[in-house]
């Protein structure tokens, strides 16, 4: 018996109690005083501490989707400015603070590429160009020559820092030839040109991947309910890509073994009937794997709906833009926190997606389109000089600490003035990221079983707490 006392108490010294969570927090606030700014850590307090003040109760036991990541768009402009207009010394930084996240990086592991040229391109292009407009159903003119200029290059800079990183592939357009305005601009794709566009995205998949690019998710069309006057773009209703998820591009898929992941919609929270006509399709449903949204018209809570129609589908945000039609920092900086990485994620995004990576100091370079969208970083197209801006600020809030396989957990939407939503990492820690949209300083309790710590926000400011 003192034998095994002795061994216990050996144990007991080998292996200590558990130690009291302790925890951090991550402040941004609407005047720029703080920016990702971390705070003094904090420890547990007795339950009475806390009375009086609204609890935020943080509920591992009820899960929710899985996360797949945040990040923002490798443009041909982003990738262009990065690849010409950074020093090799500057590319590495700056990459390094995207993507990775050592010396506080922000951990981008979702990124979104365009299948030939969009309105943040140098030129209009398609990967399919032909003289005369003439037709290539064997796609003998098919290259990847222009995304391996620059695009290309970047995402594999990106992957090495973060193997992580998945990767979304989207047209603007499908190759003039293919439609029906023989234009990359406006149009619609020609029925007979059904097949070989199936054909089409096979090789580019195929190919992308002999060049070290993956094609994780794959949308057919960016914005098919649109068609600029400027830039590449396409018309497609829902009935046709249903036919052509099923019909057309699920046997080509399947011959080709190729196991990319298929959004629909891929356009704004205004037209939910939209991906939802193309889900009631049977052949497209089961080819489907799920549905992208864009922020632009329309509010958040429309993905709700659909990620209740359809549970077994993945749900992400792939594209919005800030821009100087929201020129203040507090202003833009709260709605997107209050609507990309809050709101998207607590109606079912497993990703989220700001558009531009990187723009030049004049919103560009840009060939028709956007004239004043706004980056997660601004490049000086003559110094390399990099300024972060208020989307580079909200999506780190999360980027930085919910990290790949973390799973939405439970918590109040709202509670007052504050709007939250919470995450669980792998490695079980907690991640709750709170907003207060108030004009006043806010209090308040975090609850998490049995334990439970103090905290408080400024007015209009943003906080991500970590235990």
């Amino acid at each position: 018996m003192r034998t095994l006392c002795t061994a216990l108490a050996a144990l007991s010294v080998a292996f200590p109690a558990a130690a009291a969570p302790k925890l951090q927090a991550w402040v941004t606030t609407g005047d720029k005083s703080q920016l990702l700014a971390a705070q003094p850590p904090s420890g547990v307090v007795p339950a009475n501490a806390v009375d009086g003040l609204p609890v935020i109760a943080v509920d591992p036991s009820e899960r929710h989707q899985s996360i797949v990541g945040f990040g923002a768009a490798i443009t041909d402009a982003s990738a262009w400015l990065i690849q010409n207009k950074l020093s090799l010394a500057q590319r590495d930084a700056l990459l390094r603070e995207l993507f990775g996240r050592a010396n506080g990086g922000l951990g981008f592991s979702f990124t979104r590429v365009t299948i030939g040229a969009s309105d943040f391109s140098l030129d209009h292009y398609s990967l399919d160009e032909t003289p005369n407009g003439a037709p290539d159903p064997a796609l003998e003119r098919f290259s990847l020559e222009r995304p391996e200029q620059y695009v290309f290059p970047t995402i594999r800079t990106a992957l090495k820092i973060n193997p992580d990183l998945k990767v979304m592939h989207s047209p603007w357009s499908a190759p003039a030839w293919m439609k029906t305005t023989g234009s990359l601009i406006q149009g619609e794709l020609k029925p007979e040109a059904y097949p070989v566009y199936a054909d089409f995205f096979a090789r580019y998949i195929k190919g992308a991947a002999k060049l070290g690019v993956p094609t994780d998710y794959l949308s057919i069309q960016n914005e098919p309910d649109f068609e600029p006057d400027s830039y590449p773009g396409m018309r497609w209703k829902p009935e046709g890509r249903a036919r052509f998820f099923g019909e057309n591009l699920a046997p080509v898929f399947q011959r080709e073994k190729i196991t990319t992941k298929v959004l629909d919609w891929d356009h704004n929270w205004d037209q939910p009937q939209q991906p939802m006509t193309v889900l009631a399709d049977p052949k497209a449903n089961a080819f489907l794997a799920g549905v992208a949204w864009h922020c632009y018209a329309g509010d958040v809570s429309a993905q709700g709906p659909v990620t209740a129609a359809h549970p077994d589908k993945e749900i992400f945000l792939t594209e919005c833009s800030g821009g100087e039609w929201a020129p203040k920092f507090d202003d833009s900086f709260s709605w997107m926190v209050e609507n990309l990485i809050i709101g998207s994620t607590r109606g079912g995004s497993r990703g989220v997606l700001m558009w531009n990576l990187a723009l030049d100091e004049k919103f560009g370079p840009h060939k028709g389109g956007c004239s004043d969208c706004r980056p997660v970083v601004t490049i000086d197209s003559q110094t390399g000089a990099v300024t972060r801006t208020q989307e580079y600020y909200a999506f780190g809030h999360a980027s930085r600490f919910v990290k790949p396989g973390a799973v939405r957990i439970g918590s109040p939407a709202k509670l007052g003035d504050l709007r939250t939503v919470a995450f669980q990492n792998r490695d079980g820690g907690r991640v709750l990221i709170v907003l207060n949209v108030g004009r006043e300083p806010a209090s308040f309790a975090i609850g998490d079983g049995a334990n439970r710590f103090k905290a408080s926000l400024p007015a209009r400011a943003a906080a991500t707490f970590t235990w």
